[in-house]
């Protein structure tokens, strides 16, 4: 049942899509609160989808959203890209589950080992979480100490290890059924100094420390150049390891990932999303040095990998498709982080944020915005805190409003992202809608 916060434009929305009110009612009796990823659940109830083609997915009652939530961020050329399709359609006929090396996967492996220096060895994994619950264990084994540090609002899957300062304030157990978090520290973001100091703390025991470059769950926040770079100097400094999430932004931003063009060393990079084509994958990958401690031949016992579907032909296929695309149309990363940037600058003009009501913020073909809460004003985002502090009823106003009345799809209180199948049109349509969203609120 809905919980009484049930957004404006609810009667539109459920006058819309009567076979998904009927469908999810189903779902709620046949899963846990209906869904199998908590954020997919969103009041009165989300939509449930049938189809997805381009920049489109399409519900059970026929309607069509354009999506900028595109499957969590993960498909970069958009829904059912041509290349992909053919891919999984030639691998389905040769079988999608073969439980032993495959060329599929070695295929996959040389294109990141190319684009991404860091990655001299790779493991598959069948998700993110898995991913960077391995590269935790690797640092311990590396290192011989105990403590992960990451960083407030930092996101890293449901793995217990870091399952930690996710959501404000940060100082609340994110689970019940966790042990361990004496070993896992947060210190803030885009705050060198303080880092700093909370890593100081730490130092006889800092195994590594895990962040992403673009908090992606935390508010869609890059972090700055200065800040990455004395995290890890000092962390290397240290003898710990610096391991770098790019789940979200490998391959996203440009053809490798965002740590190459920050001039960072890490020595562990963890994977996924957008490698895997929109198929389920995670990898972990890292200098020969650290990854050797997985390497049981050889005496290592970090066991990293070794999930029934990890390395699959099928996702394999998919995400060698997508990199074999993007590495031969390199101007796919132009086109969309100018549409990113066009967003985020349309956004920034209908939303007000010259008058301080809301602040945008993202980079490259990603973006979100952040509403003040009445009586205040909002300044420059730099992290989670600040994000979390922002109107967050307002924020899932105005993505339910999007989907009830105006046919665009960014999961009520999450970041979007421009694939390559969006246009210049669907952006101003964006914008547009932005608009009438913020007119409406004036007048409240």
């Amino acid at each position: 049942m809905p919980r009484g916060d049930i957004p404006d434009h609810a009667a539109e929305y459920a006058g819309k899509t009567p076979a998904s009110a009927k469908m999810f009612a189903e779902s709620s009796r046949l899963h846990v609160n209906g869904v199998s990823h908590n954020i997919r659940r969103f009041d009165p109830y989300p939509f449930v989808s049938r189809s997805s083609e381009g920049g489109t997915i399409t519900d059970v009652d026929g309607n069509a959203y354009t999506d900028y939530w595109m499957g969590h961020w993960s498909l970069v050329l958009g829904h059912c890209h041509p290349s992909v399709t053919r891919a999984l359609h030639e691998q389905i006929g040769r079988g999608w589950m073969h439980g032993t090396v495959n060329e599929q996967a070695i295929r996959l492996s040389r294109m990141i080992s190319d684009a991404v220096p860091a990655a001299e060895k790779i493991r598959y994994t069948a998700s993110g979480t898995e991913a960077t619950m391995y590269a935790a264990r690797l640092a311990r084994s590396h290192t011989g100490r105990g403590v992960i540090a990451k960083v407030d609002g930092g996101w890293h899957g449901y793995a217990s290890d870091l399952l930690k300062s996710v959501n404000w304030p940060f100082d609340r157990p994110e689970s019940t059924g966790l042990v361990g978090g004496d070993k896992i520290v947060s210190v803030p973001y885009n705050d060198l100094d303080e880092a700093v100091r909370v890593l100081g703390e730490h130092a006889g025991d800092l195994a590594g420390i895990i962040v992403e470059p673009v908090l992606g769950g935390g508010g869609c926040i890059p972090a700055s150049a200065e800040y990455m770079a004395g995290v890890q100097e000092f962390v290397h400094r240290n003898g710990s390891l610096f391991i770098l999430d790019e789940i979200v932004t490998g391959f996203r931003l440009r053809y490798g990932c965002a740590y190459t063009a920050m001039s960072l060393e890490p020595d562990i990079i963890t994977l996924g999303k957008i490698i895997g084509g929109g198929m389920p994958i995670g990898a972990v990958c890292g200098i020969d040095d650290v990854m050797a401690h997985a390497d049981d031949s050889r005496g290592g016992r970090s066991y990293v990998g070794g999930g029934t579907f990890s390395a699959n032909p099928a996702a394999m296929a998919a995400g060698g498709a997508t990199l074999e695309y993007l590495r031969g149309n390199r101007g796919t990363y132009d086109a969309i982080n100018g549409m990113g940037e066009r967003v985020r600058s349309g956004l920034a003009g209908a939303l007000g944020t010259g008058g301080g009501r809301a602040a945008i913020t993202g980079i490259g073909s990603m973006f979100m915005a952040h509403f003040a809460k009445d009586g205040e004003e909002c300044g420059d985002i730099v992290d989670a805190g600040q994000a979390a502090l922002c109107d967050q009823e307002k924020l899932r106003r105005y993505h339910f409003k999007m989907i009830a009345r105006d046919g665009i799809f960014v999961l009520p209180g999450k970041m979007g992202a421009v694939s390559a199948a969006h246009t210049p049109d669907d952006v101003e349509r964006l914008v547009a809608a932005s608009e009438e969203f913020a007119g409406a609120e004036q007048g409240r």
